[in-house]
């Protein structure tokens, strides 16, 4: 698991720079190890942690200067708490990674989740989200970990559901994303149609056009 990086030199706060084509938000964190602008741009550090909670809606834009402001204030806090981060994002990837596959869930990936759970009271709640009402967990704040009880909540939800969930992995072999399946269908292939599913598409039209060219 990557270390936790303060005051790096490639630290940039940008808001919008995830990728969050997963369809849950445990999903989306479990995808930070790569990002729209590539491993640079990957979760590793504190102002990364910050973009992603205020992106998927987490914490607002008001909260966010706050807590960037933890790193001079509470450096300590910060460092365990994207400890924390970092872990739980290694065990989803693992938990995730066996959903898939069909394969047992070892309790060295839940233990992380539940510890998390246990610290995060707080209650359910309808809110509006983009003119629709969705059922979101909101975290009581007096410890810091409350800003990862949704994404702690979101993969229990998944993990919960065993094989029987449809979580898959992008098609592309060079691809580490996976996403929540609920197309119509069920038979998504890609993490995004615009990003791995096109680049199949060109890479399958460049080999039909050289086949032909050698007939």
């Amino acid at each position: 698991m990557p270390k936790p990086i303060r005051n790096s030199a490639v630290s940039s706060f940008a808001p919008g720079r995830f990728l969050l084509v997963g369809g849950r938000v445990a999903v989306d964190f479990a995808n930070t190890v790569h990002s729209v602008h590539g491993p640079r741009g990957a979760l590793a550090d504190w102002p990364g942690l910050i973009a992603f909670l205020e992106q998927v809606g987490t914490i607002s834009p008001h909260r966010t200067a706050e807590l960037l402001h933890m790193e001079r204030t509470d450096p300590q806090a910060v460092d365990a708490l994207l400890y924390k981060a970092l872990a739980l994002r290694s065990s989803l990837r693992q938990g995730f990674q066996a959903v898939e596959r069909g394969q047992r869930l070892e309790r060295a990936v839940i233990e992380p989740l539940n510890e998390l759970l246990r610290v995060t009271e707080g209650h359910d709640e309808l809110v509006s989200e983009h003119q629709e009402w969705r059922l979101r967990f909101i975290a009581r704040e007096e410890r810091p970990e409350w800003l990862l009880a949704a994404i702690a909540r979101s993969a229990a939800e998944i993990l919960a559901e065993g094989p029987a969930a449809p979580l898959r992995k992008c098609a592309s072999a060079e691809c580490v994303l996976f996403f929540y399946d609920t197309s119509r269908t069920g038979r998504r292939r890609w993490c995004s149609m615009t990003a791995c599913g096109n680049r199949s598409k060109v890479a399958a039209f460049a080999r039909r056009h050289t086949s032909r060219r050698g007939e």
